[in-house]
């Protein structure tokens, strides 16, 4: 069985797969929208399988992040940590275009 994946942005030091709740709190703290983003991306139906469907999701999840112009998204699984030091370069990044 593969693992479950999800959408998450490269700033947000919480899994949402592992503690959704602190997850989407960043989330709405930073303006952001992961959610709704999938949503609008996920061809997803009650009438496909869960297998199915975790399938859909990744293939959204891939293409939300190729179409992605200012990189944010990224795919986390189950069970990952972010990475602090990703963290802290992705923020500083993101600072420089906040004053340009």
């Amino acid at each position: 069985m593969k693992k479950a994946v999800a959408l998450t942005t490269f700033d947000n030091p919480y899994n949402p797969l592992d503690d959704f709740e602190s997850w989407f709190n960043f989330e709405v703290s930073k303006g952001y929208d992961s959610c709704g983003v999938l949503a609008r991306e996920a061809r997803t139906s009650s009438l496909l399988s869960d297998e199915e469907n975790n399938e859909e999701i990744e293939r959204a999840i891939d293409q939300i992040i190729k179409e992605d112009p200012i990189c944010r998204y990224r795919k986390i699984e189950e069970g990952e940590k972010p990475n602090p030091k990703q963290i802290a370069i992705y923020s500083q990044v993101m600072k420089q275009f906040e004053t340009a």
